[in-house]
């Protein structure tokens, strides 16, 4: 059969059509899924693929470290299996972590997509399901503790469920409702995606999408090549520390950056070997953001598909800590590769200093799982993700209380506080968090809860609440970078005293807790930013008057928070030593 060929403008309308159909599978997630987790902090991702697996196109928001390693893992599923051997109706389900997106809570959905009694493409979401039973600790020691563990299997065979797969499910983990619930919900997101694509095909007169795919493929492929030959060929080595949580210690990433014309190599030998608790990372999730690194800093606007991902290479030891062997305890696999994105652009800074960002408080995305039961005995699971200053650049101050490089969102307060028995007594920004830098660090936050009391709860108070923290940044702050200052660090509270953040923390009622999210690197040197953006940080209640004046060298008048700019001209200007 001759291949398809399409002129500029009928691949631009087709391609934007794509966009759109993913775009749309992803809303009908927003209003159909049960966990907050997916609703409002959108910890999924929906993706669709030609014929053979190759990612075609992914969603407008979505996570990057889901969708960089189903790009790698679908395909393998795909490939798995012969084209001729998927029937009309089928649905996948899985969530080996070695296969797709890292831990066991990344479920992925998969349907073949049928358009004239042939498979033409792929539709598959992920979504992070707040329970998947098993022990919810980050000291686990193997992923047989984390929860259970489904291979790829069909939960819909040619349009049947099977009830007995779901129900092994449901009885599984604490909160069977929400959790079948949100299943249901990646089903129908599936469902939406396919009924578009097949409608698109029909009015194109489209008798299968590869040739679509493969000429929005190459044009990506041909634009990272030429993105990635901006960068003067070269190695560029780095190696970074990791905090340990608790007494553990510390993890060392060890990566050289290899540029050689529009191909780029990221090499991780010499990196810590892995670990007894649940910070493992397996390959695909570690590639994941490699490639957000590379793609990120040297031309967003490329579409994301296979093109973007065949110029962008890594090799990782096997055993390793970004490349772990099975059965490794991976459930907060978050908490090393988050860094990765980081320590790419620290290599590549050396290289292209203009198109990175110094180091985030939300490298690693805060985590935190809770559960427990309500007054009437019902349980009741949650989890929230919370943001820390990001990183300045070049020519921006870092965004305040974001979760970079993982693209989540915060949960509202509303939210939380309707879908457990917590309350939120505080929230807001923390002054002076944000590294100073000519480009100041974003702004860090705080976050209290209560367990209520029985004076809080008509005489019905929760049983014992349980938290899993996930996070980091406690003993190593986010580094500025050229000059810039780091940010503050995160802490964690328990009542007021500072709380172990490795494994599980029991709450009774009447105790508080709080959790404060580490601020943003600066760029650059701190006498060099503009005394008036300083002395807007200071309206803000971003900077003190005081750091204003020590760090800064900008001086400002406590009581009318006036700009005196004589006065500021004379301390930038001071001899050191007077």
């Amino acid at each position: 059969m001759k291949k398809q060929t399409f002129d500029p403008i009928t691949l631009e309308i087709l391609w934007r059509r794509l966009v759109s159909i993913v775009d749309e599978a992803d809303a009908s997630v927003a209003r159909t899924a049960f966990s907050s987790l997916l609703r409002d902090a959108h910890d999924y991702t929906c993706m669709f693929t030609d014929s053979r697996g190759q990612e075609l196109v992914q969603g407008t928001f979505c996570t990057p470290g889901q969708a960089g390693a189903m790009a790698l893992g679908v395909k393998k599923i795909i490939q798995s299996m012969p084209l001729d051997s998927y029937k009309e109706g089928d649905v996948f389900i899985v969530n080996d972590p070695w296969l797709l997106a890292g831990h066991l809570n990344d479920v992925c959905v998969l349907s073949p997509i049928f358009f004239k009694e042939k498979p033409v493409a792929f539709t598959a979401c992920v979504f992070h399901h707040s329970d998947i039973g098993g022990r919810v600790s980050s000291d686990n020691r193997e992923v047989f503790e984390e929860g259970i563990y489904i291979p790829v299997t069909r939960l819909y065979d040619a349009g049947v469920l099977n009830e007995d797969l779901l129900n092994m499910i449901r009885w599984n983990v604490r909160t069977p409702e929400e959790v079948t619930g949100d299943i249901r919900s990646q089903v129908a997101a599936n469902h939406v995606c396919a009924e578009k694509i097949i409608e698109m095909m029909a009015e194109e007169n489209l008798t299968t999408l590869d040739d679509l795919a493969d000429e929005i493929i190459s044009r990506t492929e041909t634009s990272m090549r030429a993105a990635i030959e901006k960068i003067p060929d070269g190695t560029y080595p780095h190696r970074g520390v990791i905090e340990g949580a608790g007494s553990r210690p510390d993890i060392h990433i060890q990566l050289a950056v290899t540029v050689d014309g529009s191909d780029i190599h990221v090499d991780f030998a010499g990196t810590s070997s892995q670990v007894d608790w649940g910070v493992n990372v397996v390959y695909n999730f570690t590639y994941a953001y490699v490639f957000m690194a590379v793609k990120s800093a040297f031309d967003p606007d490329i579409p994301i598909n296979e093109g973007a991902i065949r110029p962008v290479h890594m090799t990782a030891p096997e055993g390793s800590i970004i490349n772990c062997r099975f059965p490794a305890a991976v459930a907060a696999r978050m908490q090393v590769g988050h860094f990765m994105t980081e320590m790419v652009f620290n290599a590549l800074g050396q290289a292209t200093p203009d198109r990175v960002i110094a180091g985030s408080g939300g490298t690693p995305a805060q985590t935190n799982i809770l559960y427990g039961k309500r007054g009437s005995g019902k349980p009741w699971h949650t989890m929230i993700i919370r943001g820390g200053g990001m990183g300045a650049s070049l020519n921006m101050d870092g965004h305040h209380c974001a979760i970079f490089p993982a693209n989540g969102a915060n949960t509202p307060v509303e939210i939380l506080e309707s879908d457990t028995p917590l309350i939120v007594k505080e929230r807001g920004l923390v002054m002076d968090s944000g590294g100073p830098g000519r480009q100041r660090g974003g702004i860090g936050r705080q976050m209290t809860l209560q367990v209520p009391t029985a004076e809080e709860c008509d005489g019905t108070p929760p049983g014992r609440t349980t938290i899993a923290v996930q996070a980091g940044r406690f003993v190593y702050p986010p580094d500025g970078i050229f000059k810039g200052r780091p940010g503050a660090l995160a802490r964690f509270l328990k009542n007021g005293e500072p709380a172990d953040p490795s494994g599980l923390t029991f709450l009774d009622p009447g105790d508080v807790i709080s959790f404060v999210s580490a601020g943003g690197g600066g760029y650059g040197d701190p006498k060099e930013r503009d005394p008036e953006a300083v002395l807007k940080d200071v309206q803000f209640g971003y900077v003190s008057v005081e750091q204003a004046k020590a760090v800064y060298q900008v001086v400002i008048d406590p009581e009318t928070l006036a700009l005196d700019l004589d006065a500021t001209q004379t301390l930038r200007h001071k001899p050191k030593g007077v």
